[in-house]
């Protein structure tokens, strides 16, 4: 039968107006506001959301919001994150965005001398912690791909010296599931990392 109701949020049509506005806008607001559509529309375990994690996929949205993540504006970054956190709980798309996110997510956390370049507040700082904690459950190789990153550096740094609780508990979160993989533990003892860096008490 044809879509009625709530349904018609979750059709392949509404994920092309909201990448296309993605793809086009250039005004914060919107592009805010487009990518918490999709945010909250791929949320949860329910069919619907299953369904739209792999239209965005299909429709090429991925990398739509990867780019986003270079915005100047904090709450689109925010937006972006979550969504793409959402996203994740896709097997294929967390290989996706592992392979080809995790590069500009950590490029937006900020490092032991200064906030990101962008100066993002602590709420969207928090959401990317916890977009890279989701992508990397699970996942060994997408964990490897943010020690290739250079992220384990502004991860110790914001579990030890960031003066927000939420910020250090979220990096934290990602530094244990890291070094719960042991398969991982000798090359990051190669870089002169131990255990202590990565049993963080909160």
């Amino acid at each position: 039968s044809p879509p009625a109701g709530f349904e018609l949020l979750y059709q392949p049509d509404v994920v092309r107006l909201y990448l296309s506005i993605l793809t086009e806008s250039q005004n914060f607001n919107t592009l805010e506001a487009a990518a918490g559509a999709l945010q909250n529309l791929s949320a949860g375990n329910w069919t619907w959301s299953t369904y739209i994690r792999a239209t965005v996929r299909k429709e090429r949205g991925l990398p739509v919001l990867v780019e986003l993540l270079q915005s100047d504006s904090d709450k689109v970054v925010r937006a972006v994150s979550i969504a793409l956190r959402n996203l994740s709980m896709d097997r294929r798309n967390k290989d996706l965005i592992g392979s080809y996110a995790m590069g500009e997510l950590v490029r937006n956390l900020p490092s032991r001398q200064q906030r990101s370049a962008k100066n993002l507040e602590e709420d969207t700082v928090v959401a990317v912690l916890n977009t890279i904690h989701e992508i990397i459950t699970d996942s060994s190789e997408n964990a490897r791909s943010l020690i290739q990153t250079q992220g384990i550096q502004k991860l110790v740094a914001i579990s030890k010296s960031s003066q927000s609780p939420r910020e250090t508990k979220a990096a934290s979160h990602v530094l244990q599931m890291i070094w719960s993989y042991k398969e991982l533990r000798n090359a990051l003892q190669k870089d002169g990392w131990n255990k202590s860096h990565f049993q963080v008490k909160m």
